[in-house]
């Protein structure tokens, strides 16, 4: 085995792994059938599906170029059956007519920030180890953490911290960051996690967990467009699944899991007036929810890997074509 398949297997317990296997099964009987893996990270949920569903052939979309490589080393057994793909997963419609024009039979989303980005100090992800402030999934393009700290005013800064990471002092946090940088620009987290603790009440503190938890996840999200992405990804990846195909997503906090349930909860519900005496055909739900409401970790998955603390997996199947009045068309418009 090579140092970096040992490596990855050792870094990464990929959340919930066997019930999202379990979910996707009945999309896979007939040989060909395509999964794409749109959060690919260091591979593992793939290597599952490759490992157990031997009719299985694997698209994987990461943003990162470091994760297709270790991911790439991981499942090279595979051969063909693996094809990994560098894009952002609201690209999937694209990448899907590419290397799967026939549709596909399932779609596994695994959201939030991986287990090879928080471990690696230098990306600057993880509040609990000073690093530059970086935070980008893709390194090799857009702005970074201390981009984000240094040139935004005061009101997106507050709007930021407020809406993605849903910290109650985000306008203290805002005004106490632009005072910062009036002296030195931002460029290290541990200075980030510093301001943070000196700024947050010492009562909130102590019971609201680590105090750089909702600053650092809400600068993720900005830097990463990761809501915005997730808006165009899951009704795109519902296009393309084929009749019978399957979606299934892990959600970890809240933003996410509603953009999901959204979505979800829009395919599994008629879109016909009320009142008419008959549905017609084209207002008829295109998907069947697999999963009653979001499914949490159980204390057994909690013990073996504590990152599932706060996972949410919603899945549907999807029963009939979507709607044209229904259907999401080009990433432009979907923007």
């Amino acid at each position: 085995m090579m140092t970096d398949e040992r490596d990855t297997r050792d870094r990464h317990l990929p959340v919930l792994l066997q019930r999202c296997v379990d979910l996707l099964a009945p999309a896979f009987a007939e040989p060909g059938a395509v999964l794409v893996d749109c959060t690919l990270g260091m591979g593992g949920h793939t290597e599952a599906v490759l490992a157990q569903l031997p009719n299985a052939r694997v698209v994987g979309i990461d943003r990162d170029p470091q994760a297709l490589r270790l991911a790439g080393a991981r499942l090279e057994r595979f051969g063909g059956r693996f094809t990994p793909v560098h894009a952002v997963y609201d690209e999937i419609g694209e990448v899907v007519a590419e290397h799967a024009p026939g549709g596909v039979q399932g779609v596994l989303m695994d959201l939030g920030v991986s287990s090879l980005q928080l471990d690696e100090t230098e990306r600057g992800f993880a509040y609990a180890q000073d690093a530059p402030l970086d935070m980008r999934m893709d390194p090799t393009r857009g702005l970074t953490a201390a981009d984000v700290l240094n040139t935004y005013d005061e009101r997106d800064l507050t709007r930021i911290l407020r809406v993605y990471g849903e910290e109650r002092f985000a306008p203290k946090i805002a005004r106490a960051i632009v005072r910062r940088r009036a002296q030195r620009p931002w460029e290290r987290s541990g200075d980030l996690v510093d301001l943070l603790r000196a700024t947050i009440p010492a009562a909130t503190r102590k019971t609201g967990g680590h105090p750089g938890k909702r600053t650092f996840q809400a600068l993720r999200i900005e830097v990463n467009s990761e809501l915005q992405a997730l808006e165009r990804a899951v009704p795109a990846a519902i296009d393309v699944l084929a009749v019978g195909g399957r979606i299934v997503v892990e959600s970890y906090h809240s933003l996410e899991d509603r953009i999901v349930k959204r979505e979800i909860t829009r395919g599994i519900t008629s879109s016909a007036p009320a009142g008419l005496p008959v549905e017609p055909e084209t207002h008829k739900p295109y998907l069947e929810a697999l999963t009653r409401g979001a499914e949490e970790a159980d204390a057994e998955e909690l013990e073996r890997n504590p990152r599932s603390a706060s996972v949410r997996l919603r899945a549907a199947r999807r029963i009939r074509p979507t709607p044209d009045h229904m259907r999401t068309t080009t990433k432009e418009d979907r923007r």
